[in-house]
């Protein structure tokens, strides 16, 4: 069950890496300006947001195998679109089916990872996650070395297409084909159908979520750019910004796999404290070596932000609601990935790049800041979650 979980997000990883590398071929293909190619990067979003919430009522009706389909087509969908995006109209199109995919396989994936931890008792979570990042910068370089020989655009999707279909088989194969009801009555949620009162325990993880994504897509995101505008990089060196903190992110994963989910509150506390000083160095950095060490802090203490928060909602969840669980959780979060490059440009703006790594190090303030009162306050929800019917009778 772990070695599947390990494939998939192998496979989610390489496809957002071939993504992200080849968005310049894509952009050249349709003859799009930035202008619009920006309108079409928000149909990922329109599609993933919806798929995120109904993956977890499948995965809950049907079992954690619904993650093969998601998984497997993900590559199969990148293949479509890169020899179907010939305009906006298309792209638009194409970018909406990947997203309602990527969206999908986002919440099943982590679903079967946490399944997984809980059922081996080891630290399965931030590993998957590690693999993730590990093959977003893999997959990016080989992308660019495919790009740099004049290979076609499909040639880095047909090797993602290959990996998916990989995963997915391996999935349906090794993940149990139905939900095991969990004995554990302390959980986050009633093992009924939850309403209302069995979403409450949910919402203060989610908005701890979206802060750790926001900050970790806003350095990914916009370091290049700083290091261009900024520190006045050339070409080739402003790529060295977002592989040095990709790269930190998967290697801080790795290591810290084995810390104890007990730990949980001191790792997100820690974390969000070297992100915060990360920023900062890169908001006063002079030169490119002494930014590359804020990218390095700040990537640490990004990395553990997220798995640990995943980890505590899927040790503290009923077995019959892990996906739902899990769907609430990513959405919510997912909402600081799609809003922190704007949250940016904006700082940006009006402050100028280095006033919005600043901003950048507001967000993971705000998440040390929060911490213990959102955690203290989904537990309380929890203890006040109504029992079933069938319990008050």
């Amino acid at each position: 069950m772990a070695a599947s979980a390990f494939v998939a997000f192998a496979a989610f990883g390489s496809f957002w890496g071939v993504w992200g590398a080849s968005v310049p071929r894509v952009q050249d293909q349709t003859g799009i300006s930035n202008g619009r190619l920006g309108f079409a990067l928000l149909f990922v979003g329109a599609g993933a947001l919806p798929a995120m919430l109904l993956a977890g009522r499948a995965l809950d009706r049907w079992g954690l195998r619904v993650a093969a389909g998601p998984i497997g087509l993900l590559g199969i969908i990148g293949i479509a679109l890169a020899l179907t995006a010939v305009d906006l109209t298309s792209l638009c199109v194409g970018l909406t089916i990947v997203g309602a995919s990527s969206g999908a396989a986002d919440v099943t994936m982590n679903a079967a990872a946490g399944r997984a931890e809980e059922t081996t008792g080891r630290p399965v979570i931030t590993r998957a996650h590690a693999t993730f990042s590990a093959f977003v910068v893999l997959s990016s370089l080989g992308t660019g070395v495919a790009a740099a020989a004049a290979w076609p655009l499909t040639v880095p999707f047909l090797g993602v297409a290959v990996l998916s279909v990989t995963a997915g088989a391996a999935m349906l194969t090794t993940l149990p084909p139905q939900q095991v009801a969990s004995r554990d009555s302390t959980r986050l949620t009633a093992p009924s159908p939850p309403g209302r009162s069995g979403v409450l325990p949910l919402l203060p993880l989610g908005a701890l979520g979206a802060l750790a994504f926001a900050s970790e897509n806003a350095h990914q995101s916009w370091s290049a750019v700083f290091a261009q505008d900024q520190l006045h990089a050339g070409a080739g060196l402003t790529t060295v910004a977002p592989a040095v903190f990709a790269g930190t992110v998967a290697i801080t994963r790795f290591a810290t796999g084995q810390l104890k989910g007990i730990h949980a509150q001191t790792i997100i506390l820690a974390g969000s404290l070297a992100a915060a000083c990360g920023s900062l160095i890169i908001a006063a950095a002079p030169t490119l070596p002494v930014a590359a060490v804020g990218l390095v802090l700040a990537g640490a203490g990004t990395a553990v932000l997220f798995p640990a928060l995943l980890g505590i909602m899927s040790r503290n969840v009923e077995e019959s609601y892990r996906g739902r669980a899990t769907s609430v959780v990513t959405t919510i979060s997912y909402m600081g990935f799609l809003i922190s490059p704007v949250y940016v440009g904006l700082w940006a703006q009006a402050t100028g790049l280095r006033g919005a790594m600043t901003a950048i190090a507001g967000l993971t303030i705000a998440l040390f800041l929060l911490t213990p009162l959102l955690l203290g306050l989904s537990r309380t929800t929890s203890n006040e979650t109504p029992p079933p019917a069938h319990e008050r009778q």
